[in-house]
């Protein structure tokens, strides 16, 4: 069965990244493919819905369906709380980005679409979106750990019928690992990202930051499109204006991502038909997947390689927690599992080379643990060219 290709659109705001969602969506539409339009808000060209589908998510819905459907079980495996119906939960915040994720990955396993076109909103919200399930992943590991998975597992065993509070933890951590395997979002080749911005002085500032942010969560930007171009025209304020403009495309286009250029229309599309005049559909390509991060062999030790985008040098924070290397950059955190190898080191230095370049990458050394390394294996290790 083919994958399902996801689109996420973004921008820093004010660009018309909806604009641009929708009518990518109504452009693959248009050549046959069947295509969903996911949005947090109703799209301002009307009939749309008639050439696409049209998934708007409302947060407390999708929260209340959900509380619904696991409701029971919360309340047998905790006896002695009283759990309110799915009509008095109040949403916390952030399960706007939840029921996003929630709804994506209710398309992905039904297969009733070719493409998905996510209407992501501002960059922030986009980039909490793209976090949202390596921080639920690394809560469901400090929460739910392997050593609570297997006591619940036992006591399960030995009390059948008698849920206690763990066995509902695990429950509601199985639901969650699920929607989570359903949405490949870290991965470039399944998830495309495309950058919506203004033609002002700050896009190429607004491109770095972005990618920079993303590189920690495992994605890259897929291509821009500075939208919103106004047309050339005589007088000076024209021509500063121009001047602005051609700046902005010149300082986007120096950093080596495909970019499209879409015109100020001089009324908002009214139909279908103006939404696909525009020429704003994002490219129809499909980046090739990344090549996973291995450690390489450096010196006595090894060496991990994070692609980190247009980082620069201040910007980037390193940690290592337990099992975990954790990964900070333009206030974007991520806890990156290392394999079994790096598991048995200690973290020797990170250094970012290639600073503020698309080649940017952030190099850890590390080096065997001797405490965790047999006499004899770390000998053997450190004569080796290669890891096994």
């Amino acid at each position: 069965m083919r994958a399902v290709q996801v689109l996420l659109v973004t921008g820093p705001g004010g660009a018309g990244s909806s604009t641009v969602a929708a009518a990518t969506a109504l452009q693959r539409a248009a050549g046959g493919a069947r295509v969903v339009l996911l949005t947090v808000q109703q799209p301002a060209v009307p009939r749309l819905a008639d050439a696409v589908t049209l998934d708007v998510v409302t947060p407390l819905p999708a929260l209340e369906t959900l509380w619904a459907q696991h409701a029971d079980q919360l309340a047998a495996a905790v006896p002695v709380v009283t759990v309110p119906p799915a009509t008095s939960v109040v949403p916390v915040p952030g399960v706007a980005g939840f029921a996003l994720l929630t709804a994506l990955a209710g398309h992905l396993r039904s297969g009733d679409a070719d493409v998905v076109v996510v209407d992501a909103g501002p960059l922030p919200d986009a980039t909490a979106l793209l976090a949202l399930p390596g921080a639920l992943r690394w809560w469901l590991g400090q929460l739910a750990p392997t050593r609570l998975r297997v006591l619940a597992t036992l006591r399960a065993a030995a009390t059948p019928g008698r849920p206690g509070a763990a066995a509902g933890l695990l429950a509601a951590a199985t639901v969650v690992e699920e929607l989570l395997d359903a949405v490949p979002l870290t991965d470039p080749a399944r998830t495309a990202v495309h950058l919506v911005l203004r033609p002002e002085p700050a896009a190429g500032d607004h491109l770095q930051q972005a990618a920079a942010a993303l590189g920690v969560l495992g994605q890259r930007i897929a291509s821009a499109t500075v939208a919103r171009v106004l047309p050339a025209a005589a007088g000076e304020w024209w021509a500063a204006r121009a001047a602005v403009q051609q700046d902005a495309l010149a300082r986007v286009g120096a950093l080596h991502t495909p970019v499209a250029e879409v015109a100020e229309a001089a009324v908002p599309p009214a139909s279908p038909a103006d939404l696909l005049a525009l020429d704003a559909a994002v490219p129809d390509a499909v980046p090739a997947p990344a090549a996973p991060s291995a450690p390489r062999r450096s010196g006595e030790g090894w060496t991990l390689d994070v692609p980190l985008p247009h980082a620069r040098r201040g910007e980037v924070g390193l940690t290592r927690w337990a099992d975990d290397l954790v990964v900070t950059v333009a206030g974007v955190r991520r806890s990156l599992p290392l394999d079994a190898l790096l598991r048995r080191c200690t973290v020797v230095s990170g250094h970012l080379a290639d600073p503020g370049t698309g080649q940017a990458t952030l190099e850890v050394r590390f080096a065997p643990d001797p405490a965790q390394w047999p006499p004899g294996l770390l000998s053997a290790a450190t004569t080796e060219r290669s890891p096994a």
